[in-house]
């Protein structure tokens, strides 16, 4: 006779709930079908990522996300009558790809911040992508309380926002602290070291530990943060990560001949920087935390943490209402009881 082991779980009152084990079931059922359901469904609809570079003219942002994804993704590389001068103003520029790897699709969206920093006065240069990021999340706001919504809204928000700290060797500067403390609130940021190639290995550690100290003495929260961390495992490898922090990195998109092997790699006097050499820098680190590791978790971070603390404030504002979103009360079958229940939740 076959016995059911059953365990109560406890974790709803008043509601008993049994955990059957695997084990303990007769036979095969087939619930774990549901991940090829649901791969099958990714691979066809796709899906899409935005990543948004910021630093100052020649710290290697275009040629980093190249790097990244190993195609000519960013706007310069893309755009045949591209200017070099660099424009006054802070002005955002985003382009657009569509990658396929392995029957995978992803829509990539890369937003470039010319000019930031570039100015003798940079007094509140970090506005223009405050307002960018914002806005954003406005838009998908605006399409999720349409009455009638897209079945699969655009995602145009910014899942993550790479940093670039120049090798100066010192400290973070005030330019520095201030951006990452307003825009941590409101998006992933992950702060680089550009070009560290300029620096030895020692003086690399030195800055690193510097940046560290000044992140954490002016509260600065970057990704990975502790607090997201939902289970232990994830926690052993996001302190792996946290340890790494800022990633000094070396970006190019030429291929040079190593031991009969072709790398990436920068050329110099003394020898060849070879890019996902972990010896030599951390671009690996860099590029296995934004693809290969937690990508869908920049995602998840963005959609539960910083747009539902978005989304809140929005609706807790006392001027929000159906006028200003540009909707439509339209009255509900029930009548105009559930109408104004459905108002006041809202």
């Amino acid at each position: 006779e076959a016995h059911t082991r059953k365990e109560l779980c406890p974790s709803v009152p008043g509601l008993q709930m049994s955990c059957i084990r695997g084990t303990d079931l007769f036979g095969y059922i087939g619930i774990e079908a549901v991940l090829d359901q649901m791969r099958c469904k990714t691979m066809k609809a796709g899906f899409e990522f935005n990543i948004m570079v910021v630093g100052q003219s020649g710290l290697g942002k275009s040629t980093l996300v190249n790097t990244l994804f190993k195609s000519k993704v960013s706007r310069k590389s893309c755009a045949p009558d591209y200017e070099e001068k660099i424009s006054k103003t802070v002005k955002l520029h985003s382009v657009s790809h569509l990658i396929e790897e392995k029957g995978v699709k992803m829509k990539l969206t890369v937003i470039d911040t010319p000019g930031f920093g570039d100015q003798i006065n940079n007094d509140n240069c970090w506005e223009p992508i405050v307002k960018y990021v914002n806005e954003q999340y406005e838009k998908y706001l605006r399409e999720e309380l349409h009455i009638n919504r897209k079945r699969r809204i655009p995602d145009t928000r910014v899942h993550c926002c790479i940093y670039f700290i120049p090798a100066t060797g010192h400290r973070l500067r005030p330019i520095d602290v201030e951006f990452m403390k307003r825009l941590g609130k409101i998006v992933s940021i992950v702060p680089v070291i550009a070009k560290a190639d300029t620096l030895t290995i020692e003086e690399r550690q030195e800055f690193k530990e510097r940046i560290r100290q000044d992140l954490a003495a002016n509260g600065i929260h970057v990704y990975p943060q502790r607090e997201y961390d939902e289970d232990p495992e994830e926690r052993i490898l996001n302190n792996r990560i946290r340890e790494n922090i800022p990633f000094a990195v070396v970006g190019t998109d030429k291929e040079h001949q190593v031991n009969g092997n072709k790398v990436l790699g920068r050329k110099t006097k003394w020898g060849i920087i070879e890019v996902e050499n972990v010896a030599h820098c951390e671009f690996a680190n860099l590029r296995d935390l934004l693809i290969r590791s937690h990508l869908q978790d920049l995602k998840d971070v963005t959609h539960n943490i910083h747009y539902e603390t978005y989304r809140v404030r929005r609706l807790n504002e006392s001027n929000l209402n159906f006028s200003e979103l540009g909707l439509s009360a339209v009255p509900l079958e029930n009548g105009t009881a559930d109408k104004c229940e459905s108002d006041s939740h809202l």
